[in-house]
């Protein structure tokens, strides 16, 4: 019996126990996750810096700060996403419960990847916790420093029965998907999104891919090129490109390449300064496999800014490359490092073509002061999410879901879209044993005499309408009533009727006949 069955094994009989139902318990630890980000803070930012070259305050900016906000978001909000939803109701359920009721999954299991260790792989665990579901927690070999920190000392803080976290490289990994699970998170590469898939396919298991593609970067002639190649180069050469939704390409018109070129040059230099390779804050590729990858993606392409290296550092300077063509080979796959190509296009319509002739990006960038042109992107265009005049910011918001389609990825996450997406959104009808009569009509003989009154009883209700209209109907009989009073008292006694009365009565009338 393997190790990673064993695990899953313990994991499943500690879920049946029912302890993560309480919401208490969820929130239980979900605070000890935060405890452990607080306490453990050094230990973290040391494991980055090994693995990735990542300065204390690029880990904390980019890794922590997140989580715990993810972490805080579900606290707060965690009995209201957990609570009944009740919806719209027929006449024939009028006097039924019926609503959704959210439970959890069971046993999950996360595959978190290399790039963001630490927060691409335990955002899914805020939402896992807060679901009430179980999950076993594999994180990248590739950043093996951060892998070992998170095995051991992540148990000491969440129920290592519930979230016990395995290492490992692909055995491993092929090991625990031979399993059978309620869900698999996956967090990397299309190719092995497609094995993920492959292998869930057998227990029916459902999966979230988030994975990534080249995301487009389309830049208006007419506007500010100074902004937009500032935040296109923050957005590009962050974490050394190992984003994945990093602006993979730059399109814009011939007339202003070269413009764009100098201001990507001066942004580069004001951020990492004359020797990127020496700045705290500018990191190394994750591997020497990546860094060849990455130095034969450059090959037959013009180096217009950079291009230097050190293949024993790991460490390639932000390069942008011009006059790059479809055939290109940093053109044939995602590019996950610091190289930027810039295509020419004949203006947005030939750059909406060119994005529709591929594969859905997880990004879609745009810069532009025109309005309309970003709608007409949006309305022509399909991505996992548009950005208009900035990069990567739409992942701090925790109200949008984030995920791709198509190639770059199914369901979504982040905040309640988490919660939701890794819970089970149970449909409940509550009826009572009467009203028989009104029952009859679905059952033989003469059923179909009876389709009429079916027709009526099924359509749906609006019950805050419906109460509006009962509250309406009760202020207007007391209008009425308080209207009548008035006039008999006034006939009798002109002078008894106090004002507040008839104040009463003339609003009461005003608020009845102005909604009708």
């Amino acid at each position: 019996m393997s190790r990673e069955l064993l695990v899953v094994q313990r994991a499943r009989k500690s879920f049946q126990t029912g302890k993560t139902k309480p919401l208490e318990y969820r929130i239980h630890q979900l605070k000890n996750l935060l405890r452990f980000l607080s306490e453990r803070r050094s230990d973290i930012a040391d494991a980055v810096k090994r693995d990735l070259g990542k300065s204390a305050h690029g880990t904390e900016l980019f890794e922590t700060l997140g989580l715990e906000g993810e972490i805080n978001l579900a606290i707060e909000k965690l009995a209201e996403w957990a609570a009944p939803r009740p919806v719209e109701k027929s006449l024939l359920t009028i006097f039924d419960e019926v609503y959704i009721q959210p439970e959890p999954l069971g046993v999950m299991l996360i595959i978190g990847t290399w790039n963001y260790p630490w927060a691409i792989t335990l955002q899914p665990l805020v939402g896992a916790i807060a679901a009430g579901n179980a999950a076993v927690i594999k994180p990248s070999e590739v950043s093996s420093h951060s892998a070992k920190v998170m095995e051991e000392l992540l148990p000491q803080y969440l129920d290592k029965d519930l979230y016990p976290v395995v290492t490992g490289g692909v055995p491993e990994t092929q090991e625990l998907l031979k399993q059978r699970f309620d869900h698999i998170f996956y967090t990397g590469s299309s190719t092995v999104g497609k094995l993920v898939m492959a292998a869930a396919a057998p227990h029916l298991t459902p999966v979230t891919l988030e994975l990534g593609g080249k995301s487009p970067c389309y830049i208006d002639k007419n506007c500010d090129i100074r902004v937009a190649c500032r935040r296109i180069t923050w957005g590009k050469f962050v974490n050394c490109g190992q984003t994945c939704i990093a602006p993979d390409f730059i399109l814009c018109e011939p007339s202003i390449q070269s413009q764009v070129v100098e201001e990507i040059k001066k942004c580069i230099k004001e951020f990492y300064t004359d020797n990127p390779e020496t700045f705290e804050d500018y990191g190394r590729i994750i591997n020497q496999r990546h860094f060849k990858r990455l130095m034969a993606l450059m090959e037959g392409s013009t180096v217009a800014v950079g291009g230097n290296s050190d293949e024993s550092q790991c460490y390639i300077a932000p390069t942008v490359l011009k006059d790059v063509t479809e055939e290109s080979e940093v053109m044939k796959e995602e590019i996950f490092g610091p190289l930027l190509p810039i295509i020419t296009v004949s203006g947005v319509d030939e750059a909406i073509q060119f994005i529709n002739e591929r594969e859905k990006p997880l990004v879609i960038y745009i810069f532009s002061h025109d309005n309309k042109l970003i709608k007409k992107v949006i309305a022509e265009t399909s991505s996992g999410a548009l950005l208009a005049n900035d990069c990567l910011v739409h992942y701090t918001v925790s109200a949008l879901p984030f995920g791709g389609v198509g190639n770059s990825g199914m369901g979504c996450y982040h905040g309640r879209h988490s919660f939701d997406q890794l819970s089970h959104l149970r449909s409940c009808l509550i009826k009572q044993l009467k009203m028989e009569g009104v029952n009859s009509m679905r059952y033989p003989p003469h059923t179909a005499k009876k389709l009429g009154w079916a027709r009526f009883l099924l359509k749906q209700v609006n019950m805050c309408r419906l109460r509006r209209m009962a509250l309406l109907a009760t202020l207007a009989s007391v209008a009425s009533v308080a209207a009548f009073v008035v006039q008999v008292k006034e006939l009798k006694y002109p002078s008894s009727v106090p004002r507040a009365v008839k104040g009463f009565a003339l609003i009461s009338a005003i608020f009845y006949f102005t909604r009708l």
